[in-house]
């Protein structure tokens, strides 16, 4: 990422599996039962057939990817108030993990690390194999490296690429805790869902974690711990039931809370980004992720129109089934896009036509070496989920 965000606790992201990626469609995830016989009187119109996928929440994971790469290359702090892409991925990842455990809690978890982690172990060879030419000498936590239970350790040269491995930590610990918060959250929704933002508080005013692996994973699980539950609570149908006033009021009192928090809690550099304030970070993401998927839940938005137009369509198709290869390369394509761009300096003709100094035309070479690490390393979200390897979806 052209600007890597600040320390573990906050920064974005979001792919496949890893995001919350191939949830059904929405009147199933309402809860209502497919083909349920009506009356003549009650048959609504038949609905538009769509592709068995919830455009809805695929559309919300692509944008969330799209605002993580613009994040990473202006480094413009409003950006996650417009769009808190790291708690809507963790919402959405939620709700399908919720789904999942219909399966023994065993079997989804080894189905989570599979898709998990060869992405993650093709993409860290690469950076592994940089670093130790650019003289890391690594100890025993190189272990993190085969499973980021812990922040995987690297050197200066290459931070900025391994630094957003916070969000793979911080999922693959949320998936292993969920087959016991899912059994806790269904012995009272309400209460829990409500109750999930107290440790974030609690280690914001009472006590603060270690600062170490240990303590930067508590304050991750904390900060993003509502947006799990929340797409638990979407999943068993507890937003639908919930009454509008109710939820519109809390969300709006959070997302104030939150906003308030950031502003008159600036950091030491004198900003107000969410992603260097926990608490602030969790509140806004927890009214806002609550109010879109209250949406979804309330009024069952699909984006069906969606398949209408072909090619958004299809971006947002492909943007979902290679989100885990769009996350974990992004950062190294603006790294590489920097360089890359010096090099048209040279050409006089370049110099003088294109926009060579400006963040704008980073931005579209980075997207365009995104897309060829789609191309050149997608497919081992392919190989991981068991699927024949493509170049695209």
């Amino acid at each position: 990422m052209a600007e890597a965000e600040a320390h573990g606790r906050g920064r974005d992201a979001g792919g496949g599996e890893l995001m919350g990626a191939h949830s059904k469609g929405a009147v199933r995830r309402g809860g209502a039962v497919a083909g349920t016989a009506h009356s003549p009187r009650a048959e609504s119109p038949p609905r538009p057939r769509t592709t068995g996928r919830d455009r809805y929440f695929d559309t919300l994971r692509a944008v969330a990817l799209v605002r993580v790469v613009t994040y990473h290359t202006f480094g413009w702090a409003w950006a996650g108030m417009v769009f808190p892409s790291m708690g809507i991925m963790f919402g959405l990842a939620g709700t399908l993990m919720a789904k999942s455990l219909q399966r023994p809690a065993f079997q989804v978890l080894r189905s989570r690390l599979r898709r998990l982690l060869p992405p993650f172990w093709f993409w860290g060879l690469f950076v592994v194999m940089a670093m130790l030419v650019h003289d890391w000498m690594p100890g025993w936590q190189i272990v993190y490296w085969v499973v980021p239970l812990g922040d995987p350790p690297g050197n200066a040269w290459g931070e900025q690429a391994w630094e957003i491995l916070w969000y793979l930590r911080t999922y693959l610990w949320f998936v292993l805790l969920s087959p016991l918060l899912l059994r806790v959250f269904r012995l009272a929704p309400v209460p829990v869902l409500l109750l999930s933002l107290a440790p974030i508080a609690a280690f914001q005013f009472a006590w603060q974690p270690p600062d170490n692996r240990f303590g930067s994973a508590l304050w991750d699980l904390a900060t993003y711990l509502f947006c799990w539950i929340l797409g638990f609570a979407h999943r068993d149908g507890v937003l639908q039931r919930l009454k509008p006033a109710a939820v519109v009021v809390l969300s709006l009192a959070a997302i104030g809370y939150g906003g308030w928090y950031a502003f008159a809690h600036q950091t030491v550099y004198g900003t107000y980004d969410l992603d260097e304030n926990p608490l602030a970070q969790a509140f806004w993401s927890a009214g806002f992720v609550t109010l879109l998927m209250y949406v979804k839940a309330r009024f069952r938005i699909d984006f069906a129109w969606l398949t209408r137009f072909r090619r958004l369509d299809r971006f947002v198709t492909v943007f979902n089934a290679r989100a885990v290869t769009i996350y974990l390369w992004h950062e190294i394509a603006l790294i590489l896009a920097v360089p890359l761009i010096d090099r048209f300096w040279n050409v006089p003709a370049f110099e003088k036509y294109l926009p060579l100094d400006s963040q704008w035309f980073m931005f579209g070479i980075g997207w365009i070496l995104i897309f060829a690490f789609i191309l050149l390393c997608g497919w081992v979200e392919d190989v991981a989920a068991k699927k024949k390897p493509r170049l695209l979806p």
